[in-house]
């Protein structure tokens, strides 16, 4: 991989930027309210100064120059910290809280909060209402006046109606943009990851084994069930299922056991040697099953039942004791997709849940679903075990190995194709999806670089 500045780097700056960062008070658009995305634009005008700034006065005519427009505050208090502005003669250093309207600041109960005391200037979209400080002096106050058509640009992109609202405006983009924007989009979404996935490490008290299966488990669950997965894994722990490591017909019982998905009265041979090796486990390790209402199976195909998954499941389990020293011991993608490779147990062959039998049929695990779990579960460890490692060397294996694995195949990626986007590998995909759900379905417009690319031009 050949970037101006190494990946790996800005990955990691990247990734510690989020760690330091309350999730609770990022200044991000999250909600289509229509008020607060205009607020947004009024701040993103005053950041990259997409207004006139020459000819300047205060609410009550008073010439104002401004030097400094101050740095972003992402926590909580005033928008932008340390601007400098001249206010007739007179040098300010501060503060800079921007409204809708002059009266927000009331509705905000900034008048009750000493953060924002040193407010040397208050910008706003309209100015309905005088504010003073608590000595009794007014605050000076910007009506501020966005570049002619910057706004109904803005409201055109985020508002507009089809897949992509900025699409008509892309044969603008400088050649190569998009390229650069995918590197960086990847990087985004491979660190919100990495960061999830480490945050489990450290739940689980350093135990990356654990921290892997459950985030293996709940990849299987795919978007329909990765819940109950999710819970699935978080009740049986590993080491439980490592001590029945040699014994498949025991890890199916715990798997399918805390699933809650083996009936008390079967008349089924193979749910009841189950569900009585299931009852002796559950007493000898205190297990609590999962509530069984909590899987999906409607609208479903039968391979993609929460029985089968289960069951392929168990296979894994059973045939790798440490899956993920595995994961870090394995040569190239070939190895990797073979940890993978695996069968069900005989019973599933003719069933596709307990009881109804079906046609003899191999439930082996596809390639493609192989393929997602590698994207959605390997990569993404990796990724974190480097960054925990501080390991450059294994975050660049984590992300060629993306480079290696096909595209995934869903509707998002293939609007994206219909709009002439290449996505030549699993890598550019998940870029797309990280730019089509992080950022336009959130109407995130403001924090993508397109939209940006599109206004400030």
């Amino acid at each position: 991989m050949n970037f101006n500045i190494p990946l790996y780097t800005y990955c990691w700056q990247l990734f510690c930027l989020q760690k330091t960062r309350s999730d609770g008070r990022k200044r991000l658009i999250h909600s289509q309210d229509f008020s607060a995305m205009k607020e947004v634009f009024l701040h993103y005008v005053w950041q990259y100064k997409l207004f006139c700034p020459t000819h300047l006065r205060t609410t009550d005519g008073t010439p104002i120059e401004i030097i400094d427009h101050g740095k972003k505050n992402t926590n909580a208090g005033p928008d932008f910290f340390n601007a400098k502005v001249k206010i007739g003669e007179t040098l300010w250093v501060g503060n800079i809280e921007i409204h809708l309207l002059s009266s927000d600041w009331m509705r905000h109960r900034h008048d009750q909060d000493r953060r924002y005391d040193n407010v040397i200037l208050h910008v706003v979209k309209e100015h309905d209402k005088e504010i003073f400080r608590p000595n009794g002096d007014p605050i000076p106050t910007l009506i501020l006046q966005p570049y002619p058509g910057l706004q109904e640009r803005y409201e055109a992109m985020s508002m507009g109606a089809t897949f992509i609202h900025c699409a008509n405006y892309w044969e603008k983009l400088p050649d190569g943009f998009m390229r650069i924007y995918l590197n960086q989009l990847l990087t985004e979404r491979l660190c919100r990851k990495a960061a999830s996935i480490i945050e489990k490490v450290e739940q689980t008290k350093g135990d990356w084994e654990e921290a892997f299966y459950q985030t293996l488990a709940t990849a299987f669950g795919q978007s329909t069930n990765a819940l109950p997965f999710e819970k699935l894994s978080q009740s049986l722990p590993i080491k439980l299922i490592s001590k029945q490591h040699d014994n498949l017909v025991q890890i199916e019982a715990l798997l399918f056991g805390q699933a809650g998905l083996l009936n008390d009265y079967s008349t089924d041979s193979y749910e009841k040697r189950l569900k009585q090796e299931y009852d002796f486990l559950q007493n000898k390790f205190g297990l609590k099953s999962i509530d069984k209402n909590l899987w999906v199976f409607a609208k479903m195909r039968p391979s993609n039942f929460p029985h089968i998954k289960i069951a392929q499941l168990s296979q894994i389990l059973f045939k790798y004791q440490n899956l993920f020293s595995s994961i870090l011991a394995a040569k190239g993608t070939s190895e990797l997709r073979s940890l993978f490779e695996v069968d069900t147990s005989p019973y599933w062959e003719n069933h596709y849940s307990f009881g109804d039998q079906s046609i003899h049929r191999t439930k082996k695990m596809g390639e493609t679903s192989i393929d997602l779990l590698l994207i959605n579960v390997v990569v993404p460890i990796l990724f974190a075990y480097a960054q925990k490692r501080e390991n450059p060397d294994l975050a660049e294996r984590a992300i060629d190995l993306l480079t290696e694995l096909p595209a995934e195949k869903n509707s998002i990626i293939s609007q994206w194709r219909s709009l002439n986007v290449e996505c030549r590998n699993a890598y550019d995909s998940q870029a797309l999806l990280e730019l089509k759900k992080r950022y336009c379905n959130e109407k995130n417009c403001l924090r993508c670089a397109i939209a940006h690319q599109v206004l400030k031009n």
